[in-house]
Formats: C-alpha cells, structure tokens, sequence
C-alpha cells in the first residue's frame, strides 16, 4: 500500500498491531494492554496516542479508505501527466489495489468484520470515501470499453473488488504463489474480469489496451498495486 521506507512512528506501529490484533481475535477479544505489549509499551501508555481502541479502530477504517481515495487520485494523475492510455491508467490501479490486498489483508479482514462498530459520522465518511473511490475506477474502466453501461461497470468494479479483496480468506499464506506470481495472478484475472463484463470486445485477452499477459504497468515503474471493498 506505501512506498515509504523509513520506519514507521509509533503511532503507526500502535495501528499495525492493533490491526492485526483485532483481525485475529476481533475487536473485543483484544485488550489495550496487549497492544501495548505488542509494541513494548505499557497499556496506559497508549492513552497518549490515542484515545481507546474505538479510536484506533476508526483511524484503521477511515484512513485505509483516504489513502486508497488519494492514492488513486495521484495515479489518475500521475498517469495523465505521462500520458498514458486508458488501459495503462487501469493497470496501475489495478496495480496499487493489489498491493493493498496482498500486504494488508489485515485491514480487509477488520473491515468486513468491524465497520459497523464504527460511530456513525466515521462510517458514512469511510462510504462515501468508498463511492468516491469506485467511480475513479469506473470512469476509467469505461474509458477503456466504452461499450460497457455505467451501471455495468459499476457492478464490475464492485465485482473486482470482491475477487481482489478475497486474499485473506485463503487457508493459510502458502495457497498464494509468491508475492510476484500472486501479483500477476490477480492483475489478469482482474482484467480477464472486465473483459469479460464487456462481452470480450477488443481481441486479446485484455483488450485492444491492455497489458502484456506477463506485464503489469505501473506509473512509477515499480511493481504495481492498493483496499477494502467500495460499498454502493
């Protein structure tokens, strides 16, 4: 999901814990002193970071879905400024999405388990993040079979986020191949899906503007890849 390299800040370890945690056991199951344990800090010493788990859980949910949201803002336009064809657009948000799904499968998982303890101007923020999200995609998608419906490549978009977001379910890491393999692996079945959802226009497997069946673009050249589903 993140480029960054340098290490992450406490607060952000306080997260990464706290996601993991609440993903295995569930959000009750899990005490602040554990989190605290997890990151070598006393329970109330997390009290300086952050209000209680609540406020954890809140920062987890909503700022997965900013980070997607701005994330593939920057990649629209990253990709405008290279001028990239529609179809290379769509990879390397494939791609970013990907990457959120094969690294953070934690937050997947807490997001399907654990919105609804959102309070409700947090939960409406993370939908309509969401929605914001989809119709990135969506107009894209469209973009590059312009003879799919919009209420089509909605649902296809959806679709895709279901099929991408499934990673945590698998048994156990190993059901993957490696984490390139997997990569590729989701990126064409991906494609593969919105092609179909077009009625296979376009000739190849991916359409006239589609990637290589062993490449996968990205805008800033790197392997591709970003979040927990979009709701309508």
């Amino acid at each position: 999901m993140s480029t960054r390299t340098d290490a992450p800040t406490r607060r952000e370890q306080i997260l990464g814990q706290a996601a993991r945690l609440f993903a295995e056991r569930g959000f009750h199951g899990v005490g602040v002193d554990e989190i605290g344990a997890a990151v070598g800090i006393s329970g109330p010493g997390l009290y300086r970071h952050f209000a209680g788990k609540d406020a954890m859980l809140a920062e987890l949910l909503v700022g997965i879905s900013e980070r997607l949201y701005s994330g593939g803002r920057r990649c629209m336009a990253e990709a405008g400024e290279a001028g990239l064809a529609p179809g290379a657009t769509l990879d390397a948000l494939i791609g970013r999405h990907i990457d959120f799904a094969l690294d953070d499968r934690a937050l997947i998982t807490l997001h399907d388990r654990e919105l609804d303890r959102l309070r409700d101007s947090d939960r409406k923020l993370v939908r309509q993040l969401q929605r914001q999200y989809v119709e990135l995609w969506v107009g894209v998608v469209r973009q590059v079979h312009p003879e799919l419906p919009e209420k089509e490549a909605r649902a296809s978009v959806h679709a895709v986020f279901g099929l991408l977001n499934s990673t945590p379910h698998l048994s156990r890491p190993s059901s993957l191949p490696d984490r390139d393999a997997a990569a590729a692996l989701l990126h064409r079945l991906a494609r593969g899906a919105l092609a179909a959802a077009a009625g296979g226009a376009g000739g190849g497997a991916y359409g006239a503007e589609g990637a290589p069946a062993g490449g996968v673009y990205r805008v800033d050249g790197g392997t591709a890849g970003a979040g927990p589903r979009a709701e309508d």
